[in-house]
């Protein structure tokens, strides 16, 4: 596949992440690994690219797609204010394990929020998600590289090709371990709630947010 790079997931390639950020800064989609599952990536900000990933998925348009941050700045990008239980939840726990849901800036793209006024953010952990990060002004989007309904894949090879030879570069950083994912917690109700619990448990989040 012409499309695919070889990266090393502890120490991606600078060479590599320049050319993937490139990708992204001009518009472009890429599969890139997270934590356990590849992602679709593309510039959050940009409407087109936006409509890129529902298209490749075929995800419907009413289904808000959370993205990733790279620091609290390009979290401001999304927000109009960041409450005080986000900031003790992510000097807590970020990076990874945690993606929480925010009131949305209404200059966001329509079809990044589904038009209901939240986001999800995360900050990753993975050394080429933050990679890429660190080249772009912009936060990325952090949807599942697969067909909606269908599962994510832990490899790329699992990422049908339809899918695979329709975006503009796939980094292949091998086999992702099995994991369960990030929680998911709205501060945008009050009080929070939690939306779905994984990496961190509900108990720890709540008593992270009682001690406030």
């Amino acid at each position: 596949m012409s499309n695919r790079r070889h990266i090393n997931p502890l120490a991606p390639e600078a060479d590599l992440l320049a050319e993937a950020a490139g990708r992204l800064a001009r518009g472009g989609v890429i599969v890139f690994p997270t934590r356990y599952l590849y992602g679709l990536g593309a510039n959050a900000l940009d409407p087109a690219a936006v409509d890129r990933v529902f298209a490749l998925k075929g995800r419907s348009p009413a289904k808000a797609i959370s993205v990733l941050v790279r620091d609290e700045a390009m979290l401001r990008q999304l927000v109009p204010a960041i409450p005080a239980e986000a900031e003790r939840l992510m000097a807590r726990f970020w990076p990874g394990r945690l993606t929480l849901v925010l009131a949305a800036s209404p200059a966001l793209p329509t079809n990044l929020t589904g038009g209901r006024g939240t986001i999800g953010v995360r900050l990753p952990a993975h050394p080429v998600s933050r990679g890429l990060l660190a080249r772009l002004a912009v936060p990325i989007t952090a949807t599942s590289a697969n067909l909606a309904g269908n599962p994510g894949a832990h490899t790329v090879d699992q990422i049908p090709q339809a899918l695979r030879r329709r975006v503009d570069l796939v980094l292949d950083a091998g086999a992702l371990p099995p994991g369960v994912g990030s929680t998911v917690v709205d501060l945008t109700a009050a009080p929070a709630r939690i939306l779905r619990e994984g990496a961190l448990s509900a108990a720890t989040i709540y008593a992270a947010l009682a001690a406030i």
